[in-house]
């Protein structure tokens, strides 16, 4: 410094005065500091989202401000002075948000074949939380080891922990993590027998959930309303959740029935949770038979009499009134004993099919009946099955497949043809619960939003089938629908039932709130267009109004186009011995 005074005291002669050499260095001086501020400074941040209207996640109202980001990290929210960021994105006009969480998700093996994750990603989903019912591991014992492609060649997946190798290997655009599933963990042990398990066989089970909650897992997610995990009591689902409390785990549920036997159902997985003193999340909460429609505040009396005597019970939906499965569903319990070949066989047995017939026309107690639960009405069936019926709905089926025969032959009969057809297995969307009762538990504080769907994509390999339209639009479908149009949901409180109400059910630290030390999972999108294309006959279509998301700190969708980018990571649970 003294030396650049000296040289313009010398070059400016007897017209430079040492009073105002001295104004001279003050403001040389102030001019460097002020430089070297900025030069420090250009690196401090390599992001900064400015002038957003941010939603943080708490549900707190939002408000003007900018998000700094540096690594994987949210820096600072709030205001950030000018040119201290690597890159700056204007925000001006769009909501700033933490990263969507999708609470049930079922991209366990499209992650595989593409781990981009664009029908997620596109959504604003950052973390995907895997494994209802069947998850990545285990697969041993008398569940045969699973292989995953990947590029470097096969593996074999025995471990949760092996999957979850095998994801960090093939790269996802989205973070993961995953519940152990009921349907491995009882097959690993009993196989396709229906029969009861021993002592000896239970204690095999709670072995292997053990195991992989040092994987890292959730928790324990069970599907009980079909095989295998409708063969467990609810002594059996105590005995397996008692597990997972001294890792911290929770107890998720796609409950035993959610049309007749929904208040029963629910009991009993509050019954589960009470027990094993263990938070439960009930799967995309509903009231799937018309009969008991209308009955959704019965339902959430449930809930609340439960948490006012201290269980930690909540629940997830997706903002359809179609639910995904599959015609075999429409098939009784003890016909699938044994696994898909013995099913086939049963179907094609004449002698059984008047049996058959009649359970399905008339239901079992205790059995959730998709048949009757749609009012035996084959219009609200709707094939998503990538074949040659896909789109159409299951009266247009029969009536082809009756081919003008008089008098027409038994719809069941053809049902149970077509099924042997399609060796078992034709993926349905079923039209069985109504939007006053969707809408009222969605606004319940403890009820978040989960798609029940999985990574998909308008072209390539992941452009198969008639999937459900969930898959492309659920996250949007909140925002446009249900926050700005319908106004059933206020634009904060459906932020924080994406974001960190799932984060919280889960345990998943440092995510689902833009805070500084979190990890940079954040959403940008326009509040005033954002909105779901894909519909039931015509799915294939990307959402519009979401133009930014970053996945620890990387971007990897910029004005709605993905880059490509694979920065999502395995998200063990904490605590758990790999995380």
């Amino acid at each position: 410094m003294f030396c650049i005074i000296r040289i313009v005291m010398r070059t400016s002669g007897r017209f430079l005065t040492r009073r105002r050499a001295k104004c001279l260095f003050a403001q040389l001086f102030c001019l460097f500091i002020t430089a070297g501020f900025v030069c420090a400074q250009d690196f401090r941040f390599d992001l900064v989202i400015r002038n957003g209207r941010i939603a943080d996640g708490t549900g707190n109202p939002w408000f003007y401000g900018d998000v700094a980001v540096s690594g994987d990290r949210v820096s600072f929210v709030g205001t950030v002075p000018p040119g201290v960021a690597r890159k700056e994105i204007d925000a001006r006009g769009l909501v700033v948000a933490p990263g969507f969480i999708d609470m049930h998700s079922h991209s366990d093996r499209t992650l595989f074949e593409d781990g981009t994750a664009q029908s997620k990603i596109r959504q604003g989903v950052t973390t995907e939380i895997l494994g209802e019912t069947y998850s990545g591991g285990p697969y041993q014992g008398k569940l045969p080891a699973k292989r995953v492609v990947l590029k470097s060649g096969t593996r074999i997946v025995v471990t949760l922990e092996d999957f979850f190798a095998a994801l960090e290997e093939s790269g996802t655009s989205v973070n993961v993590a995953s519940y152990v599933g009921i349907g491995n963990v009882w097959q690993c042990v009993m196989g396709h027998s229906f029969d009861r398990p021993t002592s000896t066989q239970l204690e095999q089970m709670k072995r292997l959930v053990a195991e992989a909650m040092e994987d890292g897992a959730l928790g324990l997610s069970t599907q009980v309303m079909t095989p295998p995990g409708s063969l467990a009591t609810t002594e059996d689902l105590i005995a397996l959740a008692k597990v997972v409390r001294p890792y911290g785990g929770i107890y998720s549920s796609h409950i035993r029935n959610e049309g007749l036997g929904v208040f029963e159902a629910v009991r009993e997985a509050i019954a589960v949770g009470e027990a094993a003193r263990v938070p439960v999340d009930v799967i995309h909460l509903k009231i799937a038979d018309e009969t008991y429609w209308g009955r959704m505040d019965e339902v959430i009396q449930l809930f609340k009499s439960a948490r006012a005597r201290g269980v930690n019970v909540q629940a997830n939906v997706y903002p359809y009134t179609r639910g995904n499965n599959n015609l075999v569903s429409i098939i009784p319990p003890w016909v699938h004993e044994g696994g898909r070949l013995k099913l086939l066989d049963r179907l094609k047995d004449s002698s059984l099919r008047p049996r058959i017939k009649r359970d399905i026309e008339n239901g079992i107690p205790g059995w959730y009946n998709h048949y009757t639960a749609v009012g035996k009405d084959w219009s609200r069936m709707l094939i998503s099955a990538d074949s040659s019926l896909k789109g159409m709905t299951m009266d247009r089926v029969i009536a082809m497949k009756s081919g003008g025969e008089t008098p027409l032959p038994d719809p069941l009969d053809i049902l149970c043809d077509l099924l042997v057809e399609f060796d078992g297995s034709v993926g349905t969307v079923f039209a069985h619960h109504q939007e006053a009762d969707m809408n009222l538990a969605m606004l319940q504080p403890w009820c978040s939003i989960g798609s029940d769907g999985a990574a998909y994509a308008t072209e390539g390999a992941l452009r198969r089938g008639n999937p459900h339209p969930r898959n492309f639009g659920t996250f949007p479908r909140v925002l446009g629908r249900y926050v700005r149009e319908r106004k059933v949901l206020e634009l904060e409180d459906a932020v924080r039932k994406m974001t960190s109400l799932n984060a919280a059910k889960v345990g998943l630290e440092n995510r689902g709130l833009l805070k500084a030390g979190f990890f940079a999972d954040i959403t940008v999108f326009d509040a005033r267009k954002v909105s779901d294309k894909a519909t039931y006959t015509d799915p294939f279509h990307y959402n519009e109004g979401i133009e930014y998301v970053i996945v620890n700190g990387r971007m990897v969708l910029e004005r709605g186009i993905h880059s490509g980018a694979r920065s999502g990571r395995v998200l063990r649970r904490p605590g758990s011995s790999k995380y």
